[in-house]
């Protein structure tokens, strides 16, 4: 095992722009109207699924900040289940968060930039693809020279992207006078069944908007008094989230009425084309930009600490366990992800894989909220600095939560919900093939 481990560079403000800066891409911009479709054209049941979904998240968040406090190592959640549940659990998460969860999130980002770098330059088929290869290229190397560095960048990229955010909320509220008049009432007279099925499966978008709040958790051990700062991080980073998320949906509201919002799959674009003209194409592909960049740079600084994680356990190549002897970072590891994101983004396999197993994660993200039980009693004597409040219930109803999402899942969509299972299993011999080279060095 290396001898250096990650330097503690992060404060407090660091993780919780980490948290928001990840988290915020480009669903924000684009979810609301399926949303509020979903929701039967009404305001109030829409605006209820976004407050559910980050209430959803904020439980998950407080049982991590629990685990994160007593155990502030890098690779977070890996490191949870690895201490819970054993080094299998912990390698079939890591093995799926490296080959698909989180470098397909990367390229997934990383091509869909292009869809709005066109709004300034033309591009290509290959022009797009090399544009997606280069900004994941531009972030690794940002991420390799410091963390730092990458992290004072990821504070300016998420203050440019939220004040844009607010400033747009703000406007619309205040410019009222695109809004059509009132259609549907704001709450219905009564929560059918069928308004409730389609409140679920408007939360699915929703909780996709939320997605990335966890990985704050990879970066842990590089926080500065972890103990103190990470609870808080994650606790207000998530939180924020839910402020942000439900001011920028009234001003959809404000600008464009509930009829608007629900007919557009381009929400942010058409509400600020209501108000300011022509130019509001350019205006939002511009903070759109701005946000994937953020959430890509988001990614590149906490997901490779797992990889580094796994790699110190002898279940990864030991190369990615090396820390830079110049810069202090887990270089080989970011560097391997990057390529990895390149391949898929240049490949096009993404969508697909991404679509089989981006609800796998949920399993693990439960498991991970089980971890505060299993840890509570069999290391009863270890140092809580936080504990998550509410307990057992909050972190049970998240888990309750993710449960549910995942059986709706397997029950809509079963045969991609079977791809996805495979894609986990997958890793079974992987990891015995790992663990017996590992035994024979």
């Amino acid at each position: 095992m290396p001898d250096r481990a990650l330097d503690r560079v992060l404060g407090l403000r660091d993780l919780i722009l980490i948290v928001i800066g990840t988290v915020i891409g480009s669903g924000i911009f684009l979810v609301p109207g399926g949303v509020l479709r979903q929701a039967g054209g009404q305001a109030g049941p829409a605006l209820l699924v976004w407050v559910v979904g980050g209430a959803l998240s904020l439980l998950g968040a407080l049982a991590y900040g629990e685990l994160g406090a007593m155990n502030p190592s890098a690779g977070g959640l890996y490191v949870y289940l690895r201490d819970a549940f054993g080094p299998l659990t912990a390698f079939l998460y890591g093995w799926t968060f490296f080959l698909v969860i989180a470098t397909g999130s990367a390229a997934t980002l990383a091509v869909a930039s292009t869809s709005y770098l066109q709004q300034f330059v033309a591009l290509g088929p290959i022009g797009r693809k090399l544009a997606a290869v280069a900004l994941l290229g531009l972030v690794s190397a940002i991420n390799v020279r410091s963390t730092r560095g990458s992290a004072d960048v990821q504070n300016w990229s998420t203050a440019i992207k939220v004040g844009a955010l607010l400033i747009m909320s703000v406007v619309l509220l205040v410019s009222r006078r695109a809004a059509p008049a009132a259609g549907a009432s704001f709450w219905p007279a009564s929560f059918t069944r069928p308004l409730l099925s389609g409140m679920g499966l408007g939360m699915i978008g929703v909780l996709w908007a939320y997605e990335g709040w966890q990985y704050v958790t990879f970066s842990a051990g590089e926080a500065l008094n972890p103990q103190r700062t990470f609870p808080r991080a994650i606790v207000l980073g998530t939180a924020s989230l839910v402020g942000i998320y439900l001011f920028a949906n009234v001003g959809y509201l404000a600008a464009l009425g509930t009829e608007g919002v629900a007919g557009s799959d381009r929400v942010a674009a058409e509400a600020v084309g209501a108000i300011v003209g022509p130019g509001a194409a350019k205006l939002i592909a511009a903070a759109i930009l701005v946000s994937i960049f953020s959430a890509t740079n988001g990614l590149t600084i906490t997901a490779p600490r797992v990889y580094y994680a796994m790699a110190r356990d002898g279940l990864f190549l030991q190369k990615l366990a090396e820390v830079h002897p110049r810069h202090g970072t887990p270089a080989v590891s970011i560097i391997a992800g990057t390529l990895w994101a390149m391949v898929l983004a240049a490949s096009g396999t993404f969508e697909q894989l991404l679509t089989y197993v981006v609800f796998v994660g949920w399993i693990f993200y439960a498991l991970g909220a089980a971890c505060v039980f299993v840890l509570r009693r069999t290391r009863p004597l270890a140092e809580r600095p936080f504990r998550v409040p509410g307990y057992p219930w909050t972190p049970l109803l998240f888990i309750l939560a993710a449960a549910a999402l995942v059986v709706n899942t397997i029950a809509t969509q079963p045969g991609r919900a079977a791809a996805g299972i495979a894609v986990v299993l997958l890793g079974i011999p992987v990891y015995f093939v790992w663990r017996g080279a590992g035994r024979s060095r």
